[in-house]
């Protein structure tokens, strides 16, 4: 679509026009990435002003998908300069630490995205732990962290890794070595400096006109204070937000905070988008249903192609404690009969673990064999083109690839090792995409072929004494590792790896251990703690496009249709 076709919604009109600082909340599928892009267009046109504009979101993917479109729709000048496209993270670290250096450190700021993969080992022998486990001021563990990696700190003393991780960070900071979580600790600290916020923040007022800050729900309450603090500096701030879409609690994201944040924006500039352009009738009504009550306001109106298309919402209903098997060909009909491709039609769960079970797919376990390591990344990687994530997947294999050849020691090496052999991404992808083509498991091939092929691709690579035969053993699980990448069966994704895009179809697996406590959030009752796993399946249920199925336990079946009903959204029972 053209500028010149482009005709934009009242409610995306509105934001197009605002001139001052505006909070929205719009719903999934409002077409806000395009909105965007007009306020842009608006923008650079003026003559009078020549600053830039700066786009900010939290992922890579959402920041490549608007500067596609940017770049589609003739937006953006070239060179780029004034205006600016990237993650919060990398705002923050080329604007407010980069140029001035890590606060009471003399050693230049280097950036290390994977500090928090570095393995913590007080001595050898010792279970590796990854920094991620350790506080970064006191150095001490996280317990439920330690457990997830194997540790059990009430059976085994923490105390010699406490020890090391403290230390670890000291000497990281001593280096100049940073990640972003350190970036954000130390802008914090930078902006306490009210003569340094002042200079900084004029400075940064002298060169964009506008800042907008999309994905916000995903902020944590380090990154509002950011905002805020560019908003006193007479920088206009444009915040884009769907609060209900909050799944990172992990990383500090923001829920009640982003509510008082949008209040201080004042009533006329507090504005919403409730326009769908993605969804049918009934999936726009599930949207609205898979909220809590008090956030059922402005309902989602279908606006797209998919406006009068009147497939209901289906439920899939079954039965035992566990994820069932059966969900996946009870989804597979459904995808059938609206002719919809199956690669475009992904089951999502919370664990990739309840997404494997619903189709069948065999589970690998955690684990730090090498051969199995390889196999999923290799299949992570060829799913990604069906489901989005791509250019993650490609990361992860070559990171694998990597450790396989012994160029790195830890996975927290990575970043490391590319800046120290100055390896641009174009450099190493041709290869590795060549690499990972040779790696796709198919049959007839056998399991067996498979591995051969594995060792004589990476035995170039490799450097050290052992031999690829010992560093690529076979497993009894290498089969169900490889089964991941069937192509008869819908692909199993977490919600996580699909947040931003969207599908034609969908199924969302819902488990026995949270289905009744998301069904209480919904029916207004207290649910302490099952916040994020409602706005999960919130996030799942609104990337469908055309057709929605959500399976559930069938103690949990008639609850789930009630409250879907209670808003009117169609709906047809299935029991597998």
């Amino acid at each position: 679509m053209s500028a010149s076709t482009y005709s934009p919604s009242e409610q995306q009109q509105a934001i197009i026009d605002h001139e001052g600082a505006i909070f929205v909340t719009a719903c999934p599928g409002a077409g806000k990435t395009r909105t965007m892009v007009e306020r842009a267009r608006k923008i650079l046109s003026q003559e009078s002003d020549r600053r830039g504009v700066a786009f900010l979101s939290f992922t890579n993917a959402a920041v490549d998908e608007l500067q596609i479109r940017l770049n589609a729709f003739g937006v953006l000048p070239s060179p780029l300069f004034p205006s600016f496209i990237g993650t919060f993270d990398r705002f923050l670290w080329q604007f407010l630490i980069s140029p001035f250096g890590i606060p009471d450190c003399d050693a230049l700021p280097r950036l290390v995205p994977d500090k928090n993969d570095w393995e913590v080992v007080p001595f050898p022998g010792a279970h590796a732990l990854s920094l991620r486990c350790f506080d970064r001021a006191t150095g001490k563990v996280d317990s439920a962290s330690a457990k997830k990696e194997g540790f059990d700190i009430d059976k085994k003393s923490i105390s010699n890794h406490e020890t090391r991780a403290l230390s670890i960070f000291k000497a990281a900071r001593s280096h100049g070595q940073i990640d972003f979580d350190d970036v954000r600790l130390y802008v914090r600290e930078r902006l306490e400096d009210g003569k340094f916020a002042e200079c900084v923040g004029k400075a940064l007022a002298a060169r964009f006109c506008e800042i907008v800050v999309d994905e916000a729900q995903d902020c944590n309450p380090a990154d509002l204070a950011a905002v805020d603090w560019l908003r006193k500096f007479g920088i206009v701030v444009k915040v884009i937000c769907d609060p209900n879409q909050s799944i990172y609690e992990f990383r500090g994201g923001v829920t009640d905070e982003l509510e008082k944040f949008s209040n201080t924006f004042g009533t006329r500039n507090c504005l919403n988008m409730s326009g769908n352009f993605r969804s049918t009738p009934a999936i726009c009504l599930a949207n609205v249903a898979l909220r809590p009550p008090h956030s059922r306001a402005n309902p989602d109106r279908p606006l797209g192609r998919n406006r009068d298309d009147s497939t209901p919402v289906h439920i899939i209903s079954y039965s035992g404690a566990a994820v069932s098997k059966k969900i996946g060909p009870a989804f597979l009909g459904l995808v059938h009969e609206l002719g919809i491709p199956l690669n475009s039609a992904p089951v999502l769960a919370s664990t990739r673990a309840s997404a494997c079970n619903a189709i069948g797919q065999p589970i690998v376990k955690r684990t730090t064999h090498m051969t199995l390591v390889l196999a999923e990344a290799a299949m992570n990687y060829h799913f990604a083109f069906a489901v989005g994530g791509r250019r993650d997947a490609l990361i992860k294999l070559h990171r694998i690839v990597l450790l396989v050849q012994g160029r790195i020691s830890s996975s927290g090496d990575y970043h490391t090792y590319l800046a120290d052999k100055g390896l641009e991404d174009g450099s190493w992808r041709p290869d590795l995409i060549a690499l990972a083509n040779g790696l796709r498991f198919e049959p007839p091939q056998t399991v067996d072929q498979w591995l051969e092929k594995a060792r004589e691709l990476l035995q170039p690579g490799c450097i050290g004494n052992s031999s690829i035969k010992m560093r690529l053993k076979a497993h009894t699980d290498l089969a169900g590792a490889l089964a991941g990448t069937s192509f008869d069966l819908p692909p199993a994704r977490t919600i996580h790896s699909v947040k931003g895009l969207e599908f034609p179809a969908v199924c969302v697996v819902m488990t026995t251990a949270t289905a009744s406590r998301i069904f209480d959030l919904l029916e207004g009752k207290a649910s302490p703690g099952s916040d994020e796993e409602a706005r999960k399946i919130y996030v799942a249920a609104s990337r469908a496009e055309r057709l929605l199925a959500i399976a559930v336990p069938t103690k949990q079946a008639s609850r789930l249709r009630a409250i879907l009903n209670g808003v009117e959204c169609p709906t047809q029972l299935h029991q597998v």
